[in-house]
């Protein structure tokens, strides 16, 4: 993706921090020249590989899977918090409006895993990731034997080590430190917009 200096974020723990917190992800790849495109959840697996290693799953019925061989590369996209910035926040009197937002992109050669005990694991994995005391917690333990064997044949599992990333932080780096102070503040004052007041702490953190 473009990345102006300003916005680039190279620190590893800051961007497998995205792919943490923001696990649903586009999954990309070509086909043929056009691109295919899933929307996944995905765990992060920071003790797999050199950058670390993206696992999910996808419908049998979804073809993307079947592009998933080892060799082709893929595209994971994170969309981390994001909001529009008013030129009214701004101390600057000429300026427009621009979004801030946060984004990661991890790339590599995702695989296809046919073998039930590997596939339950990363269920398992997911669904202890995202599950809760608000949620349950729901645990697969719950269900039938048969009727999970079942559902694992309806999915395809899979594993992308990650070869490549790239972080984009734009929250305002390119402006005054006036004109970031107006836009935390504005942004602060957004009613009912947790996004919004995500994009001011980072930005309070962010230089």
């Amino acid at each position: 993706m473009f990345i102006p200096r300003h916005f680039a974020n190279d620190d590893r723990a800051a961007l497998q921090g995205v792919m943490q917190d923001y696990a649903f992800a586009l999954m990309i790849t070509s086909d043929a020249g056009r691109p295919f495109v899933t929307h996944v959840p995905l765990i992060f697996d920071a003790a797999a590989g050199e950058l670390g290693t993206l696992l999910g799953h996808v419908s049998r019925a979804n073809p993307h899977w079947r592009g998933f061989d080892g060799v082709r590369e893929a595209l994971a996209v994170f969309q981390g918090p994001h909001a529009y910035v008013s030129p009214s926040w701004y101390e600057t009197e000429r300026a427009v409006p621009t979004w801030n937002y946060i984004a990661v992109h991890a790339y590599g050669r995702p695989s296809a895993i046919e073998d039930k005990e590997k596939t339950v694991a990363i269920l398992k994995r997911l669904v202890a990731r995202h599950e809760t005391p608000a949620t349950g917690p729901w645990s697969m333990d719950r269900l039938p034997a048969d009727y999970l064997d079942m559902m694992v044949k309806g999915i395809v599992a899979f594993a992308m080590p990650i070869d490549r990333l790239e972080g984009k932080f734009k929250l305002n780096q390119n402006k005054s430190e006036a004109d970031r102070r107006g836009v935390i503040r504005g942004l602060k004052s957004v009613p009912d917009d947790p996004l919004a007041r995500e994009v001011a702490r980072l930005m309070e953190g962010a230089r």
